[in-house]
């Protein structure tokens, strides 16, 4: 019986050693299970990171975009507010006037006006002459002239103004059926 005395605590010490190196296993996989859980990490942090760089290039495109979108509208929406003085100068020199400084300091106050506007790139159509176009023009009359080609401006009430393709007023005019 000593033999079996012997053995079992022999067996106690190779199941004793045996514990360590299982302890030493589980803790292999649970390096390996950090290390995964720190690349898994890493890889949602980077697509995170991925992302808010997209979403910020598509806001500064955005952006840029209003921003170009917003000059244009301006520009015509205070060029709108200064048509009617425009016109009202067309009228004054239109008509007949005793004083010729007045009528000259009128021109010249009239021709700036235009040369701000030039800076701003809006210029003016419909003139007699010039071919229809339902997309500028505002036809508010019609004549019936066989002399007169068919859809042609034959008078113009008011001038028309654009800037670029932008039209900021059809021109009121008289056509010819």
């Amino acid at each position: 019986m000593s033999k079996k005395e012997n053995t079992a605590p022999e067996q106690q010490e190779v199941q004793q050693e045996a514990a360590p190196a299982e302890e030493v296993k589980t803790e292999q996989p649970a390096e390996k299970t950090e290390l995964e859980k720190l690349q898994d990490d890493f890889a949602a942090l980077n697509d995170k990171y991925l992302r808010l760089m997209a979403e910020y290039d598509n806001f500064r495109k955005r952006s840029q975009r209003e921003r170009e979108a917003i000059y244009p509208e301006a520009t015509a929406a205070a060029a709108a507010a200064f048509l009617p003085v425009a016109d009202n100068f067309e009228r004054a020199l239109a008509a007949e006037c005793a004083d010729a400084e007045y009528k000259k300091g009128t021109e010249l106050v009239f021709q700036s006006l235009k040369d701000s506007f030039a800076k701003l790139n809006v210029e003016t159509f419909g003139e007699p002459g010039d071919k229809f176009d339902p997309n500028c023009h505002n036809a508010v009359m019609h004549i019936d002239d066989e002399n007169i080609e068919v859809e042609t401006v034959v008078e113009v009430f008011q001038k028309g103004y654009r800037r670029g393709d932008k039209i900021i007023r059809h021109a009121m005019v008289k056509v010819a059926n």
